[in-house]
């Protein structure tokens, strides 16, 4: 400091200038948007039953690709968030809270974790074999929520300054359709794409509704479904490391593997062909996405409570290994998220909403690319309104496996509250 001020008037000037400059890039890097992206295999070794609903697992010999969990973590200025995406039919948030407790840097109420929603996969809820036991295997969901942690720990110390892209439109081509009515389903896909200073993609975020069930769980084969292909086509196509969230799929927003004789072709090869054109689609989509340049993120969150009315819910809760049910008031409580990224807006859904809610809540939702992120924090059965609940012959099976008549409506008004209580999107106003 002392040989600065021997210098004269006119080289100080210059040297301050410089190092204000240095100072203001550093800290407008520091307080910008960064991303970072990390995996952990969590195939079982030995293989272990998988479930593909309420009710025993089925026995599996062999494995087509690794399940995995993949952990997304996003920052802007001291907001920090992880999204992670696991390859099970639902990820409970007994577990969650596990993982959670392992991960650092980032609060508890910011790590949103989903489920794919893969019926090849270990059963994580603990549910009846109808011999007083269960196919859940607690040691292996330990070590998946160690890996969990790990992964998002990783993400966050691989963090780095990144720009993103955000894009919405119509998945072209034979990838689903629902069960119950063939055209009643949101074609939809929602893309979020992270790109780093090299102008190369960090990650690629997929939020589509779909039940990865090519396969399904009857056939003895371990596997992430249509969701490892999709995964591996990103990858091979530039986009970085995959990473995909389920959206509004209950009721029955299925793969739509029909052959022509109108029989499903349950194989790996079909597999392959819906997530590879899952990922193109996707690809497409964003590839024309404007660059946002340190997009705002915010995180809003609020715990709500069901009332569990479902007989076969209450009991499989109850029985469960894993202490589903809480407490003995026969209800359950869960949190759900809103996140603003950008100019998209962000909803957690904790299980499998059908798809008149999903097309409702989008349509109420203030971003201008509005993403559901289903079974995400919890996965409590189907989630259907109280004029559906029960009504109609079809739905026998998806009231069963919900909560109760109530679900629906206390979702949405919570849901809509949060959404009403949290900012504007960044770029948009109270009349977009």
């Amino acid at each position: 400091m002392k040989i600065l001020w021997r210098l004269p008037p006119f080289f100080r000037f210059c040297i301050l200038i410089l190092a204000s400059s240095v100072l203001i890039t550093f800290t407008t890097d520091a307080d910008g948007f960064r991303a970072g992206i990390a995996v952990r295999i969590v195939t079982p070794d030995p293989l272990l039953p998988v479930s593909g609903g309420v009710g025993p697992g089925h026995r599996t010999t062999k494995k087509q690709g690794d399940l995995t969990v993949r952990a997304l973590v996003l920052e802007s200025g001291a907001t920090r968030v992880a999204i992670v995406s696991a390859d099970f039919l639902g990820f409970p948030s007994v577990l969650g809270n596990k993982a959670r407790a392992k991960i650092m840097g980032i609060a508890p109420e910011n790590i949103l974790i989903g489920a794919t929603h893969t019926h090849s996969a270990p059963d994580c809820y603990g549910f009846p074999d109808g011999r007083g036991g269960t196919a859940a295997n607690l040691e292996y969901l330990d070590m998946v929520c160690d890996r969990m942690a790990e992964a998002v720990n990783e993400a966050t110390a691989r963090l780095q300054a990144a720009k993103l892209k955000i894009a919405t439109g119509e998945a072209r081509g034979k990838i689903a359709y629902n069960y119950y009515a063939p055209q009643l389903y949101d074609p939809r896909c929602h893309v979020l794409q992270a790109i780093g200073a090299d102008s190369k993609p960090i990650a690629t975020l997929v939020n589509y509704a779909i039940h990865p069930e090519v396969l399904g769980a009857g056939q003895g084969i371990l596997s992430p479904d249509l969701i490892g292909p999709l995964y591996d086509r990103i990858q091979e196509t530039g986009g970085g490391i995959g990473i995909f969230m389920n959206s509004a799929q209950g009721g029955m927003v299925t793969a739509d593997c029909r052959g022509p004789d109108g029989k499903d072709v349950q194989t790996w090869g079909e597999c392959v062909r819906i997530g590879n054109l899952l990922a193109d689609e996707a690809i497409r989509i964003v590839a024309t996405a404007p660059a946002q340049e340190n997009p705002s993120v915010y995180c809003g969150h609020k715990t709500i409570r069901f009332p569990v009315e479902s007989p076969l819910l209450l009991a499989v809760m109850k029985a469960s290994p894993l202490a589903l049910a809480a407490d003995s008031s026969n209800s359950v409580s869960t949190q759900l998220n809103v996140l603003n990224i950008g100019n998209a807006q962000i909803l957690t859904i904790p299980g499998e909403a059908l798809p008149n809610i999903g097309y409702y809540l989008k349509r109420k939702m203030r971003g201008e690319h509005n993403f559901l992120f289903g079974l995400t924090n919890d996965a409590f059965g189907y989630i259907l309104t109280k004029e559906d609940w029960s009504s109609f012959k079809r739905y026998e099976y998806v009231s069963r496996t919900c909560l109760g008549e109530m679900t629906g409506q206390i979702f949405v008004d919570e849901a809509l509250n949060l959404v009403i209580g949290s900012p504007i999107p960044q770029g948009l106003t109270k009349n977009q």
